[in-house]
């Protein structure tokens, strides 16, 4: 297996590091010969003793030896990072996150999910759930993040959700219009024409009711006169 052979290899780099294990050099890679100089060689196995760590200390993550920790970065801004949706609807779902975030902590894990989805009316496997978390957990923490959470909404409005997923139910579940900013304007532009036709139609209207009361108007004179003249006839 690959990645049995590439633990064999970090656990063999450590070694060497610590001096358990004196290092074999390789055919053709000395000094001016096929490879790398010496001068190369700190680099490297600064790089690989690096790499090593990390992966070792992500082995240690996944098995539960080591808790995970938030990486230092500048605060996150919804509104500037997500500007294809409108600040009522990063409202809208900051509100349902909270309303899930039965701990309080910014997160909603597997158990407040399940709770989530069920309440939604899409109950999900425990397999299910853990799929849907890790399509956007981007720091493999295992739970939801707001700024997590927000990414099921830009994938369900660019349409990057299939539809049996658990994400694309959430999404349309959830009651928030994932429209982004340029189908919302397309849907403004559509109204005010279904307006202006309505309004055409009922000025429309209007203008022919009009005519036809000016219509009415001579029959009701051309009548009136008609009904005159026999009685000017008997006073003759």
């Amino acid at each position: 297996m690959a990645s049995d052979e590439l633990a064999s290899k970090l656990t063999r780099r450590l070694k060497i590091e610590e001096g358990a294990e004196e290092p074999v050099s390789l055919t053709g890679t000395q000094d001016g010969v096929g490879g790398r100089s010496e001068e190369e060689k700190p680099a490297t196995a600064n790089a690989d003793s690096e790499l090593g760590a990390k992966l070792l200390r992500r082995t240690d993550i996944n098995d539960g030896v080591a808790e995970h920790q938030q990486p230092s970065k500048k605060v996150f801004n919804p509104y500037t990072e997500f500007k294809e949706f409108s600040r009522k609807q990063i409202k809208d779902m900051e509100k349902m996150f909270k309303q899930y975030d039965a701990g309080k902590d910014g997160f909603i894990d597997l158990m407040e999910l399940k709770l989530m989805m069920e309440k939604l009316g899409a109950p999900q496997t425990h397999l299910g759930l853990k799929n849907m978390i890790k399509e956007v957990d981007e720091d493999f923490d295992g739970k939801l993040s707001f700024r997590e959470f927000l990414l099921i909404f830009r994938k369900a409005a660019a349409g990057e959700l299939p539809e049996d997923s658990g994400l694309h139910v959430l999404a349309r579940l959830s009651e928030i219009d994932v429209s982004t900013e340029g189908v919302k304007g397309a849907k403004t532009f559509f109204e005010a024409k279904v307006h202006a036709i309505t309004e055409s139609n009922r000025l429309r209207q209007r203008s022919d009711r009009s005519k036809r009361r000016r219509r009415r108007k001579p029959r009701t004179k051309q009548r009136q006169s008609s009904l005159q003249r026999p009685q000017v006839c008997l006073q003759v």
